[in-house]
């Protein structure tokens, strides 16, 4: 009986609906109910999220629409410089100091985002707070810039440093004794900022006699100079012109002055000689040829334009008694070259003494027929005949 009455307890306890029902249904209750909670706070952590971020993104470009835009207008108009070759960061740090942007950073990522700043013209820019950004771009890509006032003046080949001090100073843009102090102690020029004085300046030489250091060295030309400029800015623009043309010879041109045997203030001055003798292009060579030849020979090199600039003056005849005169300059009376140049020489005088035309000549005379031309001889006996038929011709030309 105690079997049996296990048994039936225990067939009971199992199959007992009252003892089934409330466990397994409730656990699964409770299980739904958690899932469902999940993915409400995950729902909604995630909508707190997006709205964050929509809020933050909507923040951002609020700033940045903010920073973007216009600084509070004004008349008072605003003048800055953009060096060459800075940087866009540079420019945008300018504009902020400036007063023209709110901010030099966001503008300098507007700028990468629209891809601009690497077109950028330097020079004098003139803009007034207000002035939206795109037109600052608009404008600095277009390069509207301040026009300076200038003036110009023309420096014609063959000129002393004298005559160019003349010209430029009847302008009244310079002081005229100011430039000749400059020309005989060019050291002076270093004081001036924001300038490059060509590095053969420093090679010149002092040589004993020599009148202007800087003679020779002002290219002559047509220069249009701002009229803010000094006396110092004009003559380094003068020398700077000389740099520009000897950057256009052949790049061997230094190594040409070792095979002549001259230093570059030697090549000058036969420039220097060259422009003054003569006047036809085809003929520059031809006659640097003849000084070369003479310089080898040691002999004078008896060229009347030496003279000239010894005597401070131009006579239309030299005379005798002109050959004779005291000085450095006179290669009627000294060997060799004279201490330096006797005027500014052009560019294509340069090229002729860089390269003389190989010849045997030692002499020319000037033709006298109106032509401007010479004619050269080897020996001074060619030299003698080619003188009376140069006179001949003079005579026949004028009729007398």
């Amino acid at each position: 009986m105690d079997t049996n009455n296990g048994d039936n307890s225990g067939q009971k306890g199992l199959t007992d609906p009252q003892l089934d029902k409330p466990q397994q249904p409730q656990k699964l209750a409770s299980t739904k109910l958690t899932a469902k909670n999940k993915r409400m706070m995950a729902f909604w952590t995630f909508l707190i999220l997006i709205c964050l971020m929509a809020g933050t993104a909507g923040g951002i470009l609020l700033y940045l629409g903010h920073t973007l835009s216009p600084v509070e207008a004004s008349n008072e108009e605003k003048r800055f410089v953009v060096p060459r070759g800075v940087s866009s960061a540079r420019i945008a740090n300018i504009l902020e100091d400036q007063g023209l942007i709110q901010s030099g950073t966001v503008f300098s990522y507007y700028l990468k985002y629209k891809k601009e700043g690497a077109g950028f013209k330097a020079g004098e820019y003139a803009m007034s707070p207000g002035i939206t950004v795109d037109r600052i771009i608009e404008m600095m890509n277009n390069g509207e810039i301040i026009v300076p006032e200038t003036y110009k003046f023309t420096v014609p080949e063959g000129l002393t440093i004298i005559q160019i001090a003349d010209i430029i100073g009847d302008l009244g843009q310079i002081d005229r004794t100011r430039l000749l102090e400059l020309a005989n102690n060019p050291a002076q020029l270093k004081s001036v900022e924001g300038t490059v004085i060509p590095p053969f300046v420093e090679q010149i030489p002092v040589n004993e006699g020599m009148k202007f250091k800087l003679e020779g060295y002002l290219f002559p030309e047509t220069y249009e100079i701002r009229i803010e400029s000094s006396t110092e800015q004009v003559v380094i623009r003068l020398l700077q012109e000389l740099s520009n043309k000897l950057s256009t010879l052949p790049e061997d041109w230094t190594e040409q002055l070792e095979k002549n045997g001259v230093t570059f203030h030697e090549l000058m001055t036969i420039a220097s000689l060259v422009e003054r003798e003569v006047v036809l292009d085809e003929e520059r060579a031809k006659v640097a040829g003849v000084i070369y030849n003479r310089l080898k020979k040691k002999m004078p090199l008896e060229i009347d334009a030496t003279v000239q600039f010894a005597l401070d003056k131009h006579k239309e005849r030299l005379l005798t008694v002109d050959t004779k005169t005291e000085s450095p300059y006179n290669t009627y009376q000294n060997a060799g070259l004279p201490p330096g140049p006797i005027a500014s020489p052009s560019i294509n005088a340069i090229k002729a003494a860089l390269y003389p035309e190989a010849t045997e000549y030692l002499f020319y005379v000037t033709k006298k027929d109106g032509t401007n031309g010479h004619l050269f001889a080897e020996t001074y006996k060619q030299h003698l005949n080619n003188i009376a038929l140069s006179n001949k011709k003079a005579k026949e030309t004028t009729g007398n």
